[in-house]
């Protein structure tokens, strides 16, 4: 079941302005750590998309030097 509300940004700080003082804290808490997982997400997404990439030779050139070391490792 869902509920969904059109009021506008004024109605809202009218609603919360009748919060008690300790519930007011509460919603700040609690938007400020929304707030900060959102940022993360986006700084996450955003290395994501701008990280370096490997060409197909840097690649190969990895895999051979994976190869390489593997069969040096003493068992």
């Amino acid at each position: 079941m869902e509920l969904r509300l059109d009021i506008n940004y004024n109605q809202i700080l009218r609603l919360i302005r009748q919060l008690p003082k300790k519930d007011i804290k509460k919603l700040t808490n609690t938007l400020q750590s929304e707030v900060a997982i959102k940022e993360s997400d986006l700084s996450l997404q955003e290395l994501v998309l701008h990280a370096p990439t490997w060409t197909d030779s840097e690649i190969e050139d990895y895999s051979k030097a994976r190869i390489h070391f593997n069969k040096s490792r003493i068992a």
